[in-house]
């Protein structure tokens, strides 16, 4: 079931009349059988694998409980990495057993060698990357004692599977989410306001942003050798867009989705092309998913604490983990090596680049430095988006030849004029509109709450505005393509 869908738009407010309906002591068992329906959408029978999921962490924070209590620390340990290797076991079959068989396989071809390693004929489950991480990080915190084991296992699922944040996150942590759904809450009409004016904005994002530069960068990617190296970089360009507006649209929608029924998500986006610099953009992005691998990956390898070439180390670890996490294919490998290398190399030539600021008379932590550096961490960022959108590695590097060897002006013009008014216009005022939303977020303007603090008529007029564009513009536009959000195939 898909937040931009009809589908949603009944099944979300039958589930918020029967949860604010019920008795507070079932309403978290309401929420657990929707949230289980709405991934049963996709494919019933994977239901039961994240059931499976579910039963196994459950078990070990029981277990972990159990040692902590009679002081085995050795068992505690044990019933971790029993917990870590099932599910990224699981994970590894429906995930990666085909990009490994695919590997070894060239690699006997090219021995000379007529072997072959078979994979197994799978769907990927819909966000099991996603619920993956959430059960493990309550694993994970129960055996560091942040928070005590959770004994209703039914309280547990539904923290696993609460359906806003379910196939595309934000990835929670148990010790955020978990004690929230344990508080039955009443409807409360702000809350309400704020998550429905939330979702609307998500809805704009991916519909009328997102789904409408959808097809401009397929068919460059798609077809590239047709296109010039201008071309190519624009449609990169877009794409940078394109998939911030998709995914930042999900988190947006499952953030208001869970603010109606009294939950608070943690913040997945913090306007990431403000970023002025690559570190500063991976603080920015897919918070969820970077805190995740900062506290359960790169400080259990040593952090920043064992000098500066561990560092380093540690650094690329997790951002080839983090390419690895997005897609069983080496493009999503490269594209997370490329972000982490241009880290590492962003602190080790920062105290070079203070000097030769100081040596221009340009103040290092000033305005004109910061908005250099926003502009230079945009073009890295969208250089390394390249081999995130492209289908081979080599047709990355061949894109990036086009680019680099053939950038026409007149070609790329040509491009644009030929995509029609209508788009022209929406694509341009839309990206406006978000620019400046995030203009705002970025010095501190919550806009949803200012939004709710104006005049009557000021807001319905927003608010019907809003709806207006979403339909015209997105669901009933006749250059509208509806497309599935592109972090479910994660």
């Amino acid at each position: 079931m898909l937040f931009n869908s009809l589908n949603y738009l009944v099944f979300f407010p039958i589930v918020l009349l029967f949860y604010f309906v019920l008795p507070k002591k079932v309403r978290y068992l309401w929420l657990l059988a929707a949230s289980y329906y709405f991934y049963a959408c996709w494919n019933a029978k994977y239901a039961l694998l994240l059931l499976f999921s579910t039963g196994v962490t459950y078990l070990s924070g029981l277990l972990i409980a159990s040692a902590r209590k009679r002081g085995k620390k050795t068992e505690m340990k044990l019933w971790v990495a029993g917990s870590f290797v099932i599910n990224l076991g699981i994970l590894a079959v429906f995930k990666y057993s085909g990009f490994v068989a695919e590997n070894v396989n060239a690699l006997m071809k090219a021995l000379g060698s007529s072997a072959r390693m078979g994979a197994p004929d799978v769907l990927l489950p819909v966000g099991i990357s996603f619920y993956t991480f959430q059960a493990l990080s309550y694993t994970a915190d129960v055996y560091r004692g942040a928070l005590a084991e959770e004994k209703n296992f039914f309280m547990y699922a539904l923290y696993v599977s609460f359906f806003p944040q379910l196939v595309a996150g934000p990835i929670e942590r148990s010790t955020n989410l978990l004690p929230q759904i344990k508080q039955p809450h009443s409807f409360d009409v702000q809350r309400a306001r704020r998550g429905l004016l939330l979702m609307a904005w998500g809805l704009f994002m991916k519909m009328v942003v997102a789904d409408n530069l959808a097809p401009l960068v397929t068919e460059v990617y798609t077809n590239f050798a047709a296109h010039s190296g201008s071309e190519i970089a624009l449609a990169t360009v877009l794409f940078a867009f394109q998939i911030y507006c998709d995914f930042a649209g999900y988190s947006t929608i499952a953030i208001g989705s869970a603010c109606v029924l009294g939950v608070d998500l943690m913040r997945n986006f913090n306007q990431p092309y403000t970023a002025a610099s690559v570190r500063d953009f991976w603080r920015r992005w897919h918070i969820s998913l970077t805190t995740w691998f900062t506290d359960y990956l790169y400080i259990p390898l040593g952090g920043n604490r064992r000098g500066k070439a561990r560092k380093a180390l540690n650094v690329m670890i997790v951002f080839l983990v983090s390419g690895l996490w997005h897609g069983a294919n080496w493009t999503y490998v490269l594209w997370g090596a490329l972000n982490g290398l241009l880290i590492v190399l962003g602190e080790w030539t920062l105290s070079a680049r203070s000097g030769l600021w100081k040596g221009l008379h340009v103040n290092p932590d000033g305005a004109v430095r910061r908005n250099i550096g926003r502009i230079c961490t945009f073009a890295m960022i969208c250089l390394t988006w390249v081999f995130f959108r492209a289908q081979t590695v080599s047709d990355a590097f061949a894109m990036l030849s086009r680019v680099f060897g053939s950038f026409d002006w007149n070609a790329m013009t040509a491009w644009v004029s030929g995509w029609g008014l209508q788009t022209q216009l929406v694509s341009l005022i839309s990206l406006l509109v978000l620019a400046a939303a995030d203009a705002l977020m970025a010095r501190g303007v919550d806009v949803p709450d200012k939004l709710q603090a104006t005049a009557f008529p000021v807001r319905w007029a927003v608010y019907l505005a809003l709806v207006f564009v979403i339909i015209v513009f997105g669901a009933y536009s006749n250059s509208y393509t509806a497309t599935q959000f592109i972090y479910f195939q994660f």
